[in-house]
């Protein structure tokens, strides 16, 4: 275990850049395969301030260039000049920026998806493209991972690769961030970014996340912490304040899918051919305990069926005071959706049903269930659940319709699960993901961005609707008051605020009522490029969420999401703080780039902090549960600074 540092500000000295146009291709290449080696924690290196003893600097480099009497002048004349640079070497200690060409320029093009740039993808008619001389071609989109640097005239981006633009004017960069903006509105909505149409998108009252300069900031800066006051989030560096403090290697054939942590005595490794039961201490999960295994059908309760089981769970939902478990199994490879679910009974380590869902006497699929509220996976009687299809919303009941338990022992077919509450849309609202609140208000994640609220009582109409950026949600978290939501996309996390003040002057949440035109603009989540580019192939974010608070007065601490080799941790009153280094020389929505990073040498599943209860006096957290497919480590916070 050790401390790895980004090296977004690290560039080279031009001496080397003469081998480089030698070597370019090859090291690009050999760039994008470095793996790391072992568990580590990484932090980037604040990009808005230089050290004046750096001689990697960008301003370094030019003054060495200009030393040299090179004809600066020749840019007169050449639209869109910019000095272009790329980053080498990956995380390894030769880490470094070397310039790629000393005097390019850049144009957006608008070509056909194929053959617009090196990126893979399907057709998707006239898009925007930015080239920079002859070595760049990049669709514009959220997959640039686009950084800019007001203070130093600079962005960063990935295309097959990091590359840096360094302008010769402030005018210039401002010009080039402008485009760019215009451009990836064109990309995501498939019209011209003109007024009318940002009204179209987001509608007159969300008009603030189109124009976040103009948007309200009071729900920001009010905003409310329970842990430490606004501005004293001080980033920890390096590996100050992680340490990793145990490491199972997990049971079972196929690897781990999911976590399902309980908040009392036991966690849960779900696995496609199985669960483990692991303890819960107050540094982590650990100790092996029952394995349940589902492919030799001996711990099927009479009745159930084995082989006529498709049980290759993707996900466990615990329940009635974590002694059961409702697993659920893609029907097929290529869909997440499931037919039904098996129940499993943890105290006896036996699958003692398979429920159907079914609606008015027709079989039908759920993408995804959840507990009907944050806290409910610890009330002893509960029989209720919520499901999530693609146009469904609902509430299941294990109980018949007369709120009799059924006699699953008995029932010579799969019991069915009553529908007792929801509504099935007619037109296509796509729905992707969902998450409940403390007193079980819904929030719901589409294909097309939008986010919705829907109060605990009705599943009918949202109480708000959240337009989003366009990047599909693919999984959403709300904390246990319902006052944010946390939505994921491939690219980056979106923060939102859903408190506003309604017309008596009270503080509400969009879940209870529309919210009016008084909305904040949302904050966005992201990685640099250089660490996107590090995280490995598969560098897409997943499964962000709050940490796990179930009692009312507390607030969350943390945000975590997970992307390819690399666990992401946020500091939530950190994102929060309007006036946090971070958001200084931002233009647009702001962008929160002030993390820490556990690196682990395989594709993480899941990332997950345990319950409060299990955060100890010296820690402000409980502990980070960080899974791969073989192996499950934890790791506790402490309030080191």
């Amino acid at each position: 275990m050790g401390a790895a540092s980004s090296r977004e500000d690290r560039l080279s000295d031009s001496s080397d850049e003469e081998e480089y146009e030698e070597e370019e291709q090859e090291t690009t290449k050999n760039d994008a395969q470095i793996e790391p080696k072992s568990t580590k924690f990484h932090t980037p290196q604040k990009t808005t301030t230089q050290s004046p003893n750096s001689s990697s600097s960008l301003d370094d480099i030019d003054s060495r260039l200009k030393a040299l009497n090179l004809k600066y002048n020749t840019k007169q004349g050449m639209r869109n000049a910019v000095k272009l640079y790329l980053h080498i070497g990956g995380n390894t200690p030769n880490a470094k920026w070397v310039v790629s060409e000393k005097l390019s320029n850049y144009v957006f093009v608008k070509k056909k998806s194929d053959e617009g740039s090196d990126d893979e993808g399907e057709d998707e008619g006239d898009l925007w493209v930015l080239e920079v001389g002859s070595k760049v071609r990049a669709r514009v989109g959220p997959g640039m991972q686009l950084k800019s640097f007001g203070n130093q005239r600079r962005v960063d981006f990935m295309a097959n690769g990091v590359w840096a633009l360094k302008f010769f004017s402030d005018e210039e960069f401002r010009g080039f961030v402008r485009r760019y903006e215009e451009c990836l509105f064109e990309n995501t909505y498939g019209f011209e970014a003109n007024e009318s149409n940002k009204v179209k998108v987001y509608g007159k009252d969300f008009l603030g996340w189109a124009n976040p300069e103009a948007a309200d900031e009071t729900m920001w800066e009010d905003a409310e912490d329970g842990f430490g006051k606004k501005g004293d989030a001080t980033p920890v560096r390096g590996n100050e304040g992680l340490r990793e403090e145990y490491e199972e290697v997990a049971d079972g054939v196929g690897g781990i899918q999911s976590l399902a942590l309980g908040a009392l005595d036991n966690s849960f490794l779900v696995s496609g051919s199985g669960v483990q039961v692991v303890k819960n201490f107050s540094h982590g999960i650990h100790g092996k305990g029952l394995y349940v295994s589902f492919s030799d059908g001996k711990n099927y309760k009479r009745g159930v069926s084995a082989s006529s089981a498709h049980l290759t769970p993707k996900k466990g939902l615990l329940m009635r005071a974590e002694t059961n478990m409702m697993l659920m199994s893609p029907a097929s490879d290529e869909k997440p959706h499931s037919r039904g679910i098996h129940q499993l009974d943890i105290e006896t380590g036996r699958i003692v049903s398979e429920w159907k869902f079914e609606k008015d006497g027709t079989d039908i699929t759920m993408r995804d269930i959840t507990n009907d509220s944050k806290g409910d996976q610890l009330d002893p009687a509960g029989s209720t659940f919520l499901g999530l299809d693609d146009n469904r919303l609902c509430r299941w009941d294990m109980r018949d319709k007369h709120g009799i338990v059924q006699n699953i022992a008995s029932a010579s077919a799969s019991p069915v699960l009553n529908w007792t509450q929801g509504h099935q849309f007619t037109r296509g609202t796509n729905f992707q993901c969902f998450a409940s609140t403390g007193d079980g208000s819904i929030v719901v994640g589409s294909v097309d961005g939008k986010i919705r609220l829907y109060s605990s009582n009705s599943m009918r109409e949202a109480k708000t609707a959240f337009p989003g950026l366009g990047s599909p949600i693919t999984h959403v978290d709300v904390t246990y008051d319902g006052k944010w939501v946390l939505g994921t996309t491939d690219t980056y996390l979106i923060l939102i605020s859903t408190l506003f003040i309604n017309m008596d002057g009270k503080t509400k949440t969009g879940f209870s009522g529309r919210m009016g035109n008084k909305i904040a603009a949302p904050r966005l989540l992201k990685l640099t490029p250089l660490d996107s580019h590090l995280a490995g192939a598969n560098n897409k974010f997943h499964g962000g969420q709050f940490s796990w608070v179930t009692e009312q007065g507390k607030q969350e601490r943390h945000l975590v999401a997970t992307v390819g080799n690399f666990s992401v941790i946020w500091n939530f009153q950190q994102v929060k703080d309007s006036s946090h280094e971070c958001y200084r020389n931002q233009q647009g929505l702001k962008s929160c780039y002030c993390y820490k990073i556990v690196l682990k040498d395989d594709s993480i599943v899941d990332s997950r902090f345990m319950h409060d209860k299990f955060a100890v006096s010296d820690s402000p957290e409980a502990p980070l549960v960080v899974a791969t497919p073989m192996k499950v480590s934890s790791f506790s916070i402490s309030n080191a600074r």
